[in-house]
């Protein structure tokens, strides 16, 4: 074969055959870990095994099992079988081993139980291209695979897959033109929480260089509440939640259980709190193996300082799950009264609200507490627990407003990937359109530029967030620096700790 167009590299476990594509060499569906089935069911991921002469990668790796899609990044159609779900995807501008470009790792959203890899929007070909770097994407186990919390696997299975991948791009991204010194993860949403995990995991140090945490979620599960879950969940097979027991059945019958026990979480308030109004029985589990210690605490403590980070969030979150949920526009007094009071930050969050916000409507305010105790206030206070362990954060918020459903939706939830990526299929057609405007295109470039910079000098172009004078950069259609804008918000949460949820008292009383 031409090497021109169908480049070669080698790789720990054999070579691997790539195709030209543009400017870019492109790379798909390399495993970075042995199949997480049979034996290793549950298990923490295992090295992948050798092969004998070169392996075309040419085609994405099948997706992680997981329930349909819902209210986030929706996976791309099924695509190939099989169970090599633990892959790796690489563009590149040469597969060089002297190129030593800065290298960028994605981790997908999806609410800890969707995505996949060789979702249409995660194309990494203008980011790769433009910032004339090295782009990672990869899969890993989510839902009941990768996060479930089963007596008799470890904890936080979809962590260890991406530390597994990580390992990979350390010992083998030189041959794709990368430098293994210069590594920054980016993700979204589920794909920034794992950052933050990542971030306070001893066993992640040093695998990567910098950090950009996009729309970080504050849910963390207690291991008393995740174990409650799983149990849950189990029992909707009238099985135990027990490594011996969830072996068994194929992974599909446990996405269905996972599916239906989705549907009904709102009976299970008593016990799991906000958790049980979410659209995901998933999370990071504070295990204290795995996992020791909340993102917030660990930063704060130092885990992090060697890290740069940039953090941030869109001005309107919630807006995505309330159209999602046909909500818009059907808020009462009593739905935003109800909703203060369980994810207010506060004993009596319903009046520190209304006082903070005295114009907002009732539909308003359910947005805003929600949008605060699920994204934006995480986000913020992850810079801010970074900068206290002696690290350096970047802070910024999307404020945007996505121009496909006549703008209702404003900057909410998932507009930053299509912008980050500018590729604008799924979620982008739904929140931009199909083809993106002359603005939204400038604004799209606008991100890939100071994300690449980042990832290349560890500047994105905009102060480093501090407490004195909170400098943001404010991404619009006119960008901006200026004090972070949120500061009702901040100041109604500024005392309140993101710990790891606990379990009800209904359930322990």
């Amino acid at each position: 074969m031409n090497s021109a167009e169908f480049p070669e590299a080698g790789t720990a476990a054999g070579t691997v055959r790539g195709r030209r594509e543009g400017a870019l060499a492109v790379f798909r569906g390399i495993p970075y870990a042995q199949p997480p089935v049979g034996g290793a069911r549950f298990m923490a991921p295992g090295p992948a095994e050798r092969w004998d002469g070169v392996r075309e990668a040419f085609a994405f790796g099948p997706p992680p099992p997981q329930e349909p899609f819902g209210p986030e990044d929706a996976p791309a159609d099924a695509g190939p079988g099989g169970d090599d779900w633990l892959t790796v995807n690489v563009w590149t501008p040469e597969a060089d081993p002297a190129a030593r470009r800065p290298v960028m790792v994605w981790l997908y959203g999806g609410a800890y139980k969707f995505g996949s890899a060789d979702n249409p929007a995660y194309d990494a070909g203008r980011l790769a291209g433009e910032g004339d770097l090295v782009v990672v994407t990869l899969n890993y186990r989510v839902g009941v695979e990768g996060f479930l919390r089963i007596e008799g696997a470890p904890a936080n299975r979809g962590l260890l897959d991406q530390i597994a991948a990580l390992e990979w791009v350390r010992e083998n991204i030189t041959a794709f033109g990368g430098d293994p010194d210069q590594v920054t993860v980016f993700g979204e949403s589920a794909g920034a929480g794992s950052i933050a995990a990542l971030m306070a995991m001893p066993s992640a140090r040093g695998l990567f260089h910098r950090a950009i945490a996009q729309s970080v979620p504050g849910t963390f599960f207690s291991d008393a509440l995740a174990a409650d879950i799983a149990e849950a969940l189990a029992g909707e097979l009238g099985l135990r939640p027990t490594a011996a027991d969830l072996s068994g059945p194929d992974p599909r019958k446990l996405t269905e259980a996972s599916a239906a026990l989705s549907a009904r979480m709102r009976e299970y308030v008593h016990r799991w709190g906000p958790v049980a109004l979410t659209p995901t029985p998933y999370s990071p589990v504070v295990d204290g193996e795995v996992l020791t210690a909340t993102p917030w605490e660990a930063l704060a403590n130092g885990a992090a300082r060697d890290v740069e980070l940039i953090a941030g969030h869109n001005r309107d979150e919630f807006r995505l799950f309330m159209m999602l949920g046909g909500l818009l526009g059907r808020v009462d007094e009593r739905l935003a009264s109800m909703t203060l009071g369980l994810f207010g930050p506060v004993p009596d969050a319903e009046s520190a609200y209304r006082a903070a916000f005295p114009d907002a409507s009732a539909e308003y305010l359910f947005e805003l507490v929600q949008s605060d105790w699920l994204f934006r206030m995480p986000s913020l206070q992850l810079a801010e627990a970074q900068v206290a362990g002696g690290g350096r954060a970047h802070l910024y918020e999307l404020t945007w407003p996505a121009p496909a459903n006549g703008g209702v939706l404003g900057a909410c939830h998932g507009l930053d990937v299509p912008l980050t990526f500018g590729v604008y299929d799924g979620l982008g057609a739904l929140l931009i359109g199909p083809e993106p405007t002359p603005e939204a295109e400038a604004l799209s470039a606008r991100f890939r530029s100071a994300w690449t910079a980042f990832a290349r000098t560890g500047d994105p172009g905009w102060p480093a967030y501090g407490t004195g004078n909170r400098l943001v950069r404010l991404l619009d259609a006119e960008p901006a620096v200026a004090a972070y804008p949120e500061e009702a918000s901040r100041r109604l949460w500024e005392r309140h700790t993101f710990a790891a949820l606990p379990l009800g008292p209904a359930a322990t009383g």
